[in-house]
């Protein structure tokens, strides 16, 4: 993750900065759009945008649910993320099933996403915990 000037004092404005599942969502970001840059031109409106606005909506969504919502509506927020990362997971099986993807990035991006799965579950759990 790049380290951007400043951002320590945004930690305390931004809460969304200090989970982890944003965190590990964010580096899937990266994942994604790095390996989809190669697709096919004819699937740039297609399986790429998919896959891009899927991995887009996780960290978005644990972001916004994370900004001074109640408890409920996080847990609304992350069961969208959690939604989102299900998408991806099966873009990403097609995508691979297509041979855009070589086994090793169908790996990566399947561990990322498994990651992010456990960790927004985990985050999503906790939250219900302290209802």
């Amino acid at each position: 993750m790049k380290n951007i000037g400043g951002m320590g004092r945004d930690r305390k404005i931004k809460p969304h900065k200090n989970l982890v599942a944003w965190q590990k969502s964010m580096d899937l970001v990266q994942l994604v759009y790095e390996f989809t840059r190669k697709f096919p031109k004819e699937e740039m409106f297609g399986l790429v945008s998919q896959m891009r606005r899927a991995v887009v909506s996780a960290p978005s969504n644990i972001a916004e649910g994370a900004a001074d919502r109640s408890n409920n509506q996080f847990i609304n927020f992350l069961s969208i993320a959690i939604g989102s990362l299900n998408e991806l997971d099966t873009q990403t099986e097609i995508a691979f099933r297509l041979n855009y993807l070589s086994g090793e990035e169908f790996g990566k991006l399947s561990e990322a996403i498994d990651t992010c799965l456990a960790l927004t579950y985990g985050l999503k759990k906790s939250v219900k915990s302290k209802q």
